[in-house]
């Protein structure tokens, strides 16, 4: 979906300063939230592309005034909030209302380091044709979905050839809705930086991008 958090190529935000031998986690809480990932994914509740989708829907200002994993835990409240696994007043509280349910772990702590490996991957091994090979010429479709997408907004409509080919992935936009996986190929599409940024930008700088079959028309 179009919104804040898609910030590729916007201006007005000053230089990126990244923080000198800057640690992995800032604050004690921010490993507690991580931790919640992998078990919480594991459940079936949600997949990336929901967890994804409940970060974009976060209102501008409170998006640009939190940090990152404030995001994630903003993603866990709303999904669970959703299905109903827990209520405003316990989130509120911090504490349980009734009886819980007694359930065996979705998650055996054994395959946590696979999944935080992985990353959680979308990849699928699917018989699935490809639309494009490598080096051909293609034309980014101009979508502007309410929904969920991976297509960022700065490469719409511009002009990139196919550098190659990742394999097959479900289909972020609709495993995101519960619309089914659509299984496709995602390729690394090369464009320049005069393509996206125009005559001003280094003829020399070039953007590679991670777009799916169906972001893609033939030049």
């Amino acid at each position: 979906m179009n919104g804040i958090h898609d910030l590729g190529g916007m201006h007005g935000f000053g230089a990126v300063n990244p923080e000198k031998d800057e640690p992995v986690f800032h604050a004690e809480w921010e490993k507690r939230v991580f931790g919640m990932f992998a078990p919480l994914s594991a459940t079936g509740l949600f997949n990336v592309d929901m967890f994804r989708h409940a970060i974009e829907r976060m209102g501008a200002a409170n998006y640009l005034q939190t940090s990152y994993y404030e995001h994630w835990l903003h993603a866990f409240q709303t999904v669970l909030l959703e299905k109903g696994v827990v209520t405003t007043e316990e989130l509120r509280t911090g504490h349980a209302i009734g009886e819980q349910e007694k359930r065996t772990p979705a998650l055996a702590p054994a395959a946590v380091p696979k999944i935080v490996a992985t990353g959680g991957s979308a990849r699928v091994d699917m018989d699935v044709k490809p639309r494009f090979k490598e080096g051909d010429m293609v034309v980014v479709k101009n979508m502007n979905p309410v929904g969920h997408t991976r297509l960022p907004r700065y490469c719409r409509d511009k002009l990139g050839c196919i550098d190659r080919d990742h394999g097959v992935f479900l289909f972020p936009d609709t495993h995101a809705h519960g619309k089914g996986e659509k299984p496709q190929h995602c390729y690394s599409v090369y464009f320049s930086a005069q393509e996206l940024w125009g005559p001003k930008a280094s003829r020399n700088d070039s953007v590679y991008v991670d777009l799916f079959d169906d972001y893609l028309l033939p030049a």
